[in-house]
Formats: structure tokens, C-alpha cells, sequence
């Protein structure tokens, strides 16, 4: 049981750790359209894993829920005009930020 009597200064530490970790990425899901800076062409503007008529999202399977992952997906292809609703496509696993390893892949249809 001496591994439970931890210094203040360790406690503190340990704290400063986790919210240094959190603090650093939001946990909530995000559209992977990462930005290519300094470009003028369109074609190249993006260059994460969406494109416009096929949004990518970035979540954690832990705290996100397939609803809120196809609303997001839903909202994405009106937003640019390229259909009415999205179709989940695939799933892929540690294609973005650690805290948000999973990727789903849609479709945008009329």
C-alpha cells in the first residue's frame, strides 16, 4: 500500500499531466479537412481525408455516438450543397489524433 501514499507534489503532477493531455485536442468529432496553406488551386486546397461530396469524420468509439457521427456527416454534405444525406461507407482505426483514433468514411447522396 505504499504505492498509494503519493506526495502533493506528485498528485499535482499527475493532474497537470492529465489536463495537459485533454487540454491539448478537443475530444468531440470532427470533419478530417485538414488545410494546405499558401495554395490557390481549389483541387489542392485540402488535404486531409474528406472531400466535398465524401466526408471523413475523426472520433473516439468511446465517447462518440453513430447518430452524432451521421448528423455531422449529414450537416456536412448540406453545408456544400452535395446532397440531402450521407451513407457510412467504412470504418478505419488510427487514422487520426491519438484521443480520436477512429475514422468513419461517407458517402453524400440526394
Amino acid at each position: 500500500m505504499e504505492f498509494l501514499k503519493l506526495s502533493r507534489v506528485k498528485i499535482l503532477n499527475i493532474l497537470l499531466l492529465i489536463l495537459t493531455i485533454t487540454g491539448c485536442g478537443t475530444l468531440d468529432p470532427y470533419i478530417d479537412r485538414r488545410r494546405n496553406p499558401g495554395t490557390s488551386d481549389l483541387s489542392k486546397l485540402y488535404t486531409g481525408t474528406s472531400k466535398i461530396d465524401a466526408p471523413s469524420i475523426c472520433y473516439n468509439p468511446l465517447l462518440s455516438r453513430e447518430s452524432d457521427l451521421q448528423a455531422l456527416a449529414d450537416a456536412e454534405c448540406a453545408k456544400h450543397n452535395q446532397g440531402t444525406h450521407a451513407i457510412f461507407i467504412k470504418k478505419e482505426s488510427f487514422g487520426c489524433k491519438v484521443l480520436l483514433p477512429a475514422t468513419n468514411f461517407y458517402q453524400c447522396t440526394k
